[in-house]
């Protein structure tokens, strides 16, 4: 499908490097697949994540600690090309590079990062991120999950929900209550008392692995705790890094679904011609590419903002919102025009259209970032 107006044309060799191979990764590895994992529920996590290290994308907007170290705009290329494939592959690279990663790196002691960064960057560990509660997901302020002194230890308790990789992880980054306020802690999913039941019965994200995680008297040393930082900005930040993998990913599932309506709307014959030869047809097809064009637009001037050094978490909601309900828009239009055979896996339309339903809630739902928006427009706090 042509790009009219001509967006990659504004990335530079490097990205254009990065955008081939990991395009031409997920042809290879993931679209002949992917289909059947979504109808079987699995995602096979242990052997992609070697492949996806190998290619230097996990934790690849890091530097040092084996970690690729490219700039934002290329990162969410990346990410770009990875949700073409499926929500669940970029989701996995998300939550290992900006939510596991992303705090052990900025926050963590110099043990913590030598220990865990070079081998979740090589996709020899799998990280998970522990802050929505089952009672608490929009307001993180609100959790109950508690880390008590214990003498030089920290003991833990608590429960976390919707924890993508939670089951496959090696290493889980969670936030709790202390009498200090809220703190993040590194927790080796081995850690006696830690458990991490697999949520089922998923009508979204189903090439994902989604947990519970439980913690009953999970005792953790004082070398455990991320020594940096105190209180919700932790964490927020954390949220930010993986909203702006987001805001980019979710331009690839919708420019999926546009190719795959484009091409159908070529081929199916109705009335004795092609439908993409209907005005109708056409209609949604140009206003599909306009939404499309908008959030890439969208994506690629705020990675400029990024690279930068000026990014603002309000800017970070506004492309999670905008680029999140044009996606879901573009995935219901192409359903449309694929007919019946938009709700078969035989097209990737209806698996990106579901799984979009998830990436509209996670990360902050459209309810939150609207009021972020807000927040950031009248000077008004909306949230209490």
């Amino acid at each position: 499908m042509d790009d009219l107006l001509r967006i990659d044309d504004r990335l530079d060799g490097d990205q254009r490097l990065i955008r081939d191979t990991v395009k031409s990764f997920v042809d290879d590895r993931i679209l002949p697949y992917v289909g059947d994992w979504f109808e079987e529920a699995v995602f096979p996590a242990r052997e992609l994540a070697p492949v996806l290290g190998e290619l230097g994308l996990l934790g690849m907007h890091l530097s040092g600690y084996g970690c690729a170290g490219t700039d934002a705009t290329s990162y969410g290329v990346a990410c770009r090309e990875l949700e073409a494939g499926d929500s669940g592959l970029r989701s996995f690279v998300s939550v290992q590079g900006s939510l596991a990663m992303f705090p052990i790196w900025k926050y963590g002691s110099e043990e913590q990062k030598s220990e865990w960064l070079p081998q979740m960057a090589a996709g020899q560990a799998i990280g998970c991120f522990g802050l929505t509660e089952p009672d608490h997901g929009s307001d993180p302020s609100g959790m109950r999950t508690y880390a008590k002194k214990d003498g030089s230890d920290w003991i833990l308790n608590g429960a976390k929900m919707w924890i993508t990789n939670g089951s496959i992880a090696d290493v889980a980054v969670v936030w709790a209550q202390t009498d200090e306020g809220i703190r993040g802690f590194v927790v080796p999913t081995t850690t006696p008392g830690f458990s991490a039941p697999e949520i089922h019965k998923k009508l979204s994200l189903r090439a994902s692995v989604t947990s519970s995680l439980y913690f009953d008297d999970v005792r953790l040393p004082g070398s455990a705790v991320l020594p940096e930082v105190v209180g919700l900005r932790g964490p927020l930040s954390c949220l930010s890094e993986a909203r702006f993998g987001i805001l980019w990913g979710v331009v690839g599932a919708a420019r999926a679904c546009l190719e795959a309506a484009v091409s159908y709307a070529q081929s199916r014959v109705q009335f004795g011609k092609p439908i993409g030869g209907f005005q109708l047809t056409q209609e949604k097809i140009a206003w599909m590419y306009v939404g499309l064009a908008q959030a890439s637009l969208t994506a690629l001037h705020l990675g400029s903002l990024k690279d930068a050094g000026v990014l603002r978490p309000q800017q970070v909601s506004f492309g999670k919102l905008a680029n999140v309900r044009a996606a879901l828009d573009i995935a219901r239009e192409a359903r449309s025009v694929l007919g019946g055979n938009g709700i078969t896996l035989e097209y990737p339309v209806i698996r990106h259209m579901t799984n979009l339903e998830s990436v509209l809630t996670y990360e902050g739902t459209q309810e939150i970032h609207l009021l972020t928006l807000g927040k950031a427009l009248t000077g008004l706090d909306a949230f209490r």
